[in-house]
């Protein structure tokens, strides 16, 4: 008990951030599923896709000796913006060819195109890093600021990095909400998430409308990718697979097309994967370890899901029309 005690508070703080970066993703197919009701399942790639953007643009500005020149924040705030920018078109790209000439189908006809969208993107990005640098496991170079640590107390150390995922989130939450609810084009996705044919009708472009939507939330998955990339050093065209799950499920559990539901499935989701990873173990004497904080998860979402179908927000989606 006095360990399970002495720990809590730093278990809490890795929940917390693991939280946040699942949100961050989640925002992405909350923002899609809100306006077409339609699950982006390559998202996971395009938050890939954001994560190798950031590494390659360190790796070349390692090799060229400016890694060491140019200021830590201006590197940090270049490869963020690359990412979002980068992310958000191949988002745009997809929607355009592998969405767009589906409206209208059967949803299963544009869920099975998401899925073959996402293979050839991760396969595109296998193809693109071997004949480029002759592997696709690539490790992101130190930013050592990043590795500095802050105590919060006895038994709390927090790095600057988990800091930057934990505020990043935020700021992008606060910034999202304030488009999405006090911008123009806020206005026309909420249009359109209501009733595109209406909304087109009163001269909202539902096409353009639809890809902003896209470029937001693939925004939102390079970042996160980066922020991935940053914290776990390690990327590869595979790293985005069980993140975008659990991203997945986080939107899900907190209510798939709401934004706040998005960030607080996130967080819910992460607690419980921390919780259960460090006290698994000492609650059932060594019988289970960390390794089972994916099953321990899913059967709470389950369990929640079975009682709340909507998520712990409520889902929102668009109006029934006659």
């Amino acid at each position: 008990m006095d360990l399970a005690l002495e720990i809590l508070p730093q278990v809490l703080v890795d929940g917390l951030v693991l939280g946040f970066m699942y949100a961050l993703i989640a925002l992405g197919y909350t923002m899609v599923y809100g306006v077409l009701e339609f699950i982006n399942f390559a998202h996971s790639e395009i938050f890939v896709l954001g994560a190798f953007v950031g590494v390659e643009i360190l790796l070349m500005l390692q090799s060229g000796g400016l890694l060491a020149v140019i200021h830590p924040a201006a590197v940090l705030l270049l490869i963020i913006l690359a990412a979002m920018v980068v992310s958000g078109l191949a988002a745009m790209a997809l929607e355009r060819v592998a969405y767009r000439p589906l409206h209208g189908s059967p949803r299963l006809v544009a869920l099975i195109s998401a899925i073959g969208a996402s293979f050839f993107l991760q396969d595109g990005l296998r193809l693109f890093e071997s004949l480029w640098r002759n592997t696709f496991y690539l490790n992101y170079p130190p930013l050592d600021f990043l590795d500095r640590t802050v105590p919060l107390g006895a038994n709390v150390v927090v790095p600057v990095k988990s800091i930057l995922v934990v505020v990043t989130a935020l700021v992008m939450l606060w910034g999202l909400n304030l488009f999405v609810n006090h911008t123009r084009m806020g206005a026309a996705i909420r249009a359109v998430a209501q009733d595109p044919d209406t909304a087109s009708l009163m001269g909202v472009p539902v096409n353009r409308v639809i890809a902003t939507t896209f470029f937001v939330g693939g925004a939102m998955g390079g970042l996160a990718g980066v922020l991935f990339g940053l914290h776990y050093s390690l990327v590869n065209p595979y790293s985005g697979f069980f993140p975008g799950l659990k991203a997945f499920t986080a939107a899900v559990l907190g209510g798939i097309g709401n934004i706040p539901g998005a960030m607080l499935g996130g967080m819910v989701l992460g607690m419980l994967e921390a919780l259960a990873a460090s006290y698994l173990s000492l609650a059932t004497d060594g019988a289970f370890g960390a390794e089972y904080k994916d099953v321990f998860a899913f059967a709470v979402l389950i369990l929640i899901l079975i009682f709340r179908p909507k998520g712990l927000l409520g889902e929102k989606v668009r109006e029934d029309r006659a």
